[in-house]
């Protein structure tokens, strides 16, 4: 009697395991190949970033954003995700998180404020997924705010993202 009970125990955490591991790794609602964006909209007290064609909705994804992520960047080192209007002006596949779409950020008019206290505006802000050899953790990264300024996916929606988004898409992050 009590072997079945452990048989069966062991089967249930299994079967538990496998729909957390599903949950946390599944793309929901995957684009169609071909498909393209011309904008991307962060809102970072919902934490959610949308994609958008020629002002049509396509898809929203839910985010991790700074440590500290109230209030715009101010300075280099202060957790915060800035905000304001920036393109997607460069990639880079081999990232020490799953690759990175980075944001044109500082703008001239971030680093006039920044210089204007005396401080560096910082740099180095990117949309990318989970630091490479996390990616286990998947879609319970967003429990927690975790980056440095930065803007986090799952591993699997970074890979969708990066195959949808063009060099020169247009990012708005909204508080």
């Amino acid at each position: 009697m009590i072997g079945k009970i452990i048989v069966a125990s062991a089967a249930l955490l299994a079967v538990c395991a496998l729909a957390l591991y599903f949950y946390a790794h599944h793309n929901w609602h995957p684009l169609a190949a071909g498909t393209a964006i011309n904008r991307i909209v962060v809102e970072k007290s919902a934490k959610k970033l949308s994609i958008f064609h020629d002002g049509n909705h396509i898809k929203t994804y839910r985010i991790a954003l700074g440590r500290n992520p109230v209030g715009a960047k101010q300075e280099e080192g202060d957790m915060k995700t800035p905000e304001g209007i920036y393109q997607i002006d460069s990639r880079n596949a081999q990232s020490s998180f799953h690759l990175a779409l980075h944001i044109s950020y500082p703008s001239d008019e971030d680093n006039k404020r920044a210089a204007a206290r005396g401080v560096s505006a910082g740099f180095d802000i990117m949309i990318h997924g989970i630091q490479n050899g996390r990616g286990w953790i998947g879609a319970f990264h967003r429990w927690k705010d975790w980056t440095a300024g930065c803007i986090a996916l799952t591993d699997e929606e970074i890979q969708e993202l990066w195959r949808v988004t063009p060099d020169g898409t247009t990012v708005e992050i909204r508080p």
